[in-house]
């Protein structure tokens, strides 16, 4: 910005010093060059004030100094020269004077005025003056290399008040573009300093008002999160005490099953109010790593809670690992949430069989779940809070999976919509793929 800013002022700047500089440089030559002209006009009527009818007969005649450089003489009715100083015979401007009429001209290289004089109403001579036209010219170069220094003065001016202009304007904001930078990296607590430039302080209040009511916000948000999850965890801490002490107790092989079923579904929700709860943090920098479990792991555990759900629903669910290896270590709880949100979704609004699969990409693995379903709209929609698919239910899971996602550093994303399948993406780290693979 400070560059543009100078290199606007310092262009206006010369368009001034142009349109100025240009007519005042031809009015300064006009102006010289009949300076110059009246100088010698009137050393040409002084010396014909002096010539006396008598010169004809050899009555001498003293004329004034000519101008510096330059030449006086008086010229006989003949345009013979009979005393100063001039060409010897007249020239041009000499016979057109000794028609009665004073001229100013050019001859030879010479400013040249001629005045004629007069006896009994008849031309008896004419007084010539003259001067270089190249003294006349060095004084005109002379001037214009003046008024060049000056424009150049005027230019740098321009140039340093524009500098310190461009500070003065480049400065708050820049500081206040620090200031964004350091929130976009998580520090909520900056704010913008006033300036001296009003329209700047006042962008520098609108964003500060703009960031303490983001940072309510937010604060509102984590806090909700944090105290649901925290009276959550009593009640689920004593649920599953009640289930492990009734398994402990409990000799009745019918209803140990459906304890243990009780008691794992507690423990999968103890594990998402962790998640949520940790997600809560405001910077990801302080969210403590998720724990890490093998991939076949989680793919056991996922076919355990849903093969019987879709059973019920008179469905099938196939979970294979494909080509990745067992123990690759993946963040098992968000992954385990996340892949729950997207079997459900393929629950409540796929049909036919669903398939849990993994792939081996090297540096990541990526997780598909299918159904024999159909997704119709945008698909870029499907990961918005609030959207649901057919109007069906709260439209939080997906955006829930996506931010979850996000928190791992991987991607989810739509890949199929006919049939329907979604594609997680977790990064692998390349020491702990390896190292699973042998």
């Amino acid at each position: 910005m400070r560059q543009r800013v100078v290199r606007v002022a310092v262009v206006a700047a010369l368009v001034a010093v142009v349109l100025l500089a240009v007519p005042l440089a031809l009015a300064i030559r006009s102006a010289l060059y009949a300076d110059q002209r009246d100088t010698l006009e009137r050393a040409a009527l002084a010396a014909a004030v002096r010539v006396s009818p008598d010169y004809v007969t050899g009555d001498p005649v003293e004329l004034p100094a000519p101008p510096a450089g330059g030449h006086v003489g008086l010229y006989d009715s003949q345009a013979r020269l009979r005393t100063g100083s001039g060409p010897a015979h007249g020239d041009a401007p000499v016979h057109r004077a000794l028609d009665g009429a004073a001229v100013r001209s050019r001859s030879g290289g010479d400013l040249v005025v001629t005045v004629p004089v007069s006896h009994a109403e008849q031309v008896i001579g004419v007084v010539r003056a003259s001067t270089p036209v190249a003294a006349v010219r060095d004084r005109v170069f002379l001037t214009w290399a003046a008024l060049l220094g000056v424009a150049v003065v005027a230019l740098a001016i321009a140039v340093l008040v524009a500098r310190r202009q461009a500070r003065a304007l480049a400065a708050p904001l820049e500081d206040l573009s620090r200031h964004c930078r350091a929130v976009t990296e998580g520090d909520l607590g900056a704010r913008a300093a006033p300036s001296s430039i009003a329209e700047i302080d006042q962008v520098a209040r609108t964003h500060n008002e703009m960031l303490h009511s983001l940072s309510e916000l937010l604060r509102h948000e984590r806090d909700f999160a944090a105290n649901a999850s925290h009276q959550l965890r009593t009640p689920l801490a004593g649920l599953q005490l009640t289930l492990e002490s009734g398994l402990e107790q409990d000799d009745d092989t019918r209803l140990r099953p459906v304890l243990a079923e009780a008691l794992a579904t507690a423990r999968r929700l103890h594990d998402t109010v962790e998640e949520v709860l940790r997600l809560s943090t405001s910077r990801a920098a302080l969210r403590p790593r998720a724990a890490e479990r093998p991939v076949g792991h989680v793919l056991r555990a996922a076919e355990e809670r849903w093969h019987g759900t879709f059973a019920q629903a008179g469905r099938r669910f196939e979970c294979h690992a494909g080509d990745a290896p067992d123990d690759v270590p993946v963040p098992g709880g968000p992954v385990t949430e996340i892949l729950d949100i997207l079997l459900d979704n393929a629950r409540v609004h796929g049909r036919g069989t669903v398939r849990l699969a993994v792939r081996d990409l090297d540096d990541a693995l990526a997780f598909d779940v299918t159904d024999e379903g159909e997704v119709r709209g945008p698909a870029a929609r499907l990961f918005d809070r609030g959207h649901s698919d057919g109007g069906q239910g709260t439209g939080i899971g997906l955006a829930l999976a996506h931010d979850l996602t996000i928190a791992l550093g991987g991607r989810l994303s739509l890949t199929g919509s006919a049939p329907t399948t979604f594609t997680l993406l977790v990064p692998v780290h390349c020491e702990e793929a390896s190292h699973g693979a042998g």
